[in-house]
Order: C-alpha cells, then structure tokens, then sequence
C-alpha cells in the first residue's frame, strides 16, 4: 500500500478536527500522538533543538532516522526551545488553541514552566491533558525518573519472561512505553467522549509501571488467594499445553496453541497419537497442565521430524491454530500483510519510499490513513508559527536568532523568494 497524498494535513478518520500538542519525547508521547494523527487528528510535534531522543535510536540511513521516520509520521514539526521563557511562551499559545496535551516528563516540570493543568486550564477549560510518566503524578515513587524498562521491573512483568533459569530477558523493543502510549491514546479518547458531555477537559494520569502491571492480571488473585508467586515459564502459557514454541527439522520453531480439548484431539491425530485423547494424562486440559513436560515432549518429536512449511500445511488444514517464528523477512513477503495493508509505502524527501506498519485498528467506516512519513526537526516551525499563532516573518526571524525556535529560516527564504517572483510578475 502507498501512502494518500490527497489526505494530507485535512486529515481523515474519526480524529479530524481534533488539535493535539505532542510535548512528550523518546517512545511513549511519540507513540500516543502518532495513534492520534493515524486517524486524523492534527498533531503537532514540540522539539528541543537538539531533536527528540527517538531520533538517536534504532537504524539510521544516511544520518537519517528510520525510526523518527515511522513514529513521527502525520504530524507538523516545530522546535522550540522551553528551556527559554519566551520558547515556553510560545507553545503556552500553542496548548491554548489545542484539544489535547500529550508530555512524559517527570512530574512536576510542566509546573515549574508555568504550563501544568492548572496554568493552562483557566483559559481552555476543555482541555485534555494526557501526562505519561514513570510512576504517575502521585504516590511515592512519582518523582523517581522512569523508563519502560523500569516500569517492567517494578510491574512484575519483567520477572515472569523468559527461561527460569535465566535472568529475565526484554523484548527487543520499547514493549511497556508502547503499552502506556496505547493506555494514554484510550484515556485521551475517554476524555474526548467526556468532554461531549460536560464541556470540561480533564487529566489522563498514565504510568509506565501500572500500565506493564495491567498484564498481570491472571497473577494477582492466584498469589492472594494461594501465595502463588508467578514465575518465568519460558515458551509455554503456565496452565495451558501445549502452548509452547517447537523446533523443526530445518532449524525453525513453530508456535502450537491446542490447550482446549477438541484442538487437542485434532492434533493428536495429525501428530499419528490418537489414543491420546483417551489418555488420562492427556485426556483433559487440566490433567495436560499438570503433565506438560510429556505433553510438550510428543509434540516436540513430530515438529522435529517435519519443515515448517510441512508443519504449518498440515496444522492448519486440521484447524489447529499454529504459525512459524516470522522473522521480518517472512513478514515482507507474507501476502496477509500486504492484503491488510500493514506495511505501507510512504514519501521521504531524502529517503524516497520508506516502508512503516500500517494503521491499526481497521475502522470501516472512517478509516486512519497516513500521508507522511517523520519529517526532520523543526520542519514545520515556521508553518505552524506564522499560520497557527500568526507570526510575521520579522517575528519568527529574530525568535530563530534568539535560539528560541529553529527550522524557520529556510522556509522564511522561500516565502521570501517566492513573495519577489509574485511582485516581480505583476510589474
């Protein structure tokens, strides 16, 4: 799929009309906002001159960031310095005009600035602040600085993945910031139905460490009401076999979820064992629970004998739910990614087509779209300064000098230029 050029900054989906303010940096804002401007709402971005921290991590291609490229699309980039007063001033002037603000710094920094809640709802009393930290606005912890990996520790979720005789391992990815930001998006969103009613924004209060614990859910009852402390299981579901990763003969592994009984059976007779159906130790999902180390071993024996092609084509014709381990090349020639359009070709100045994941979810009615890949810091400035806060030229000039702002001067000189050639033609 290619990106719609026509959509652009109109915007499309349920969001259009919608005004939100990006202040947040790294993963969890940037990825708030960037669900926010999927389905139309018009983002834009705030950066410190030296660009957000996203912009250092991952892949780049010729200096430039693939990253930014993907969780910076369809929104307006300005830079603006707020460690300035006058910088401060400027993106007060931006929230005012604006639905929803998203941030993730520490509590408490927005107050010193003179841009928290209470500054800045007596003048736009709908607002909707969306505030993403490391432990929430209150309680003991909220002023100890956090990353999504904190989060995953204190959450418990950190120790129950991976082997158990192994330290607990992350998954190559920002997994809880993506979580908070998915959290954040949802309570803005609350908000924004809220607000229909009453007219009154409110404050969305999103923490890394309860957002991760939210996935805990199963683990909090068995240890109140058992003493039950959840462990590292590995590839298995605890309670639930076979549920497991097993490998094949061409040094593949192929996820097998069959726990429920009529699944199980299916399997047992693609795997040759039919008369494990009527096995006591295999005969129900709770005696395979208690025997999963012999459940998970005859299911082994076969996926070692056969390809993953093999494996797959034979699974799923008995409809027992099973997928080889993708890696990103079997995902890009994959044609259930294509047909639901999760990857998709968007325009980049200097990257020319950069392929990002698609838009999800799948609205039928008033579908997100994206238009634009992440543009470079403080591309935008001086649009959103001059058409959004009506700022002349000579203004937004002299607030560049200052280091207050920065990107304008480019599009100052083409405005300029462009203004000499309009002039020069009507003479």
């Amino acid at each position: 799929m290619t990106a719609d050029d026509n959509n652009k900054r109109n915007g499309v989906g349920p969001l259009k009309g919608l005004r939100v303010i990006e202040l947040g940096s790294t993963v969890a804002g940037p990825f708030c906002t960037r669900l926010m401007a999927d389905f139309g709402a018009d983002v834009i971005k705030v950066e410190q001159p030296e660009g957000d921290a996203v912009r250092s991590m991952g892949t780049r291609r010729d200096g430039q960031s693939l990253y930014g490229a993907s969780i910076f699309r369809n929104k307006r980039l300005v830079s603006i310095n707020m460690r300035q007063e006058e910088g401060r001033k400027l993106v007060r002037r931006l929230c005012l005009g604006a639905d929803i603000v998203v941030e993730n710094f520490r509590p408490g920094t927005l107050e010193r600035w003179g841009l928290g809640y209470g500054d800045l709802k007596e003048d736009n009393p709908g607002l909707i602040l969306v505030r993403i930290s490391g432990f929430g606005q209150s309680g003991p912890y909220s002023n100890r600085s956090g990353y999504g990996v904190v989060g995953e520790a204190v959450s418990g979720l950190r120790e129950i993945t991976g082997d158990s005789d192994r330290p607990p391992p992350r998954v190559a990815t920002s997994l809880t910031d993506y979580i908070t930001g998915l959290y954040g998006a949802f309570g803005a969103m609350m908000a924004v139905v809220e607000r229909h009613n009453t007219g009154v924004g409110q404050v969305v209060d999103a923490a890394l460490y309860e957002s991760a614990f939210s996935f805990m859910e199963p683990h909090v009852p068995a240890f109140q009401q058992l003493g039950k402390v959840a462990e590292r299981a590995g590839s298995r579901l605890p309670g639930n076999t076979p549920n497991s990763i097993y490998p094949t003969q061409d040094n593949r592994f192929v996820v097998i979820a069959a726990a429920s009984d009529p699944v199980f059976y299916r399997l047992a007779d693609v795997i040759g064992k039919p008369e494990l159906a009527e096995d006591p130790k295999f005969k129900s999902a709770v005696a395979r629970a208690e025997n999963e180390d012999a459940c998970d071993r005859l299911v082994g024996d076969w996926t070692r004998t056969k390809s993953v092609e093999q494996i797959e084509e034979e699974l799923l014709a008995a409809n027992v739910p099973a997928a080889r381990i993708y890696k990103m090349d079997d995902i890009f020639d994959d044609p259930h990614f294509q047909a639901r359009d999760m990857l998709v070709d968007v325009a980049d100045p200097k990257l020319g087509n950069v392929t990002v994941a698609g838009v999800v979810p799948k609205l039928s009615g008033t579908p997100g779209a994206l238009w634009r890949a992440g543009a470079q810091c403080g591309e935008d400035t001086y649009d959103v300064l001059h058409g959004e806060l009506n700022l002349s030229h000579g203004e937004i000039e002299q607030l560049e000098k200052n280091a207050t702002v920065k990107g304008a001067a480019a599009s100052i000189g083409s405005e300029n230029k462009q203004e000499e050639n309009s002039v020069g033609v009507s003479k």
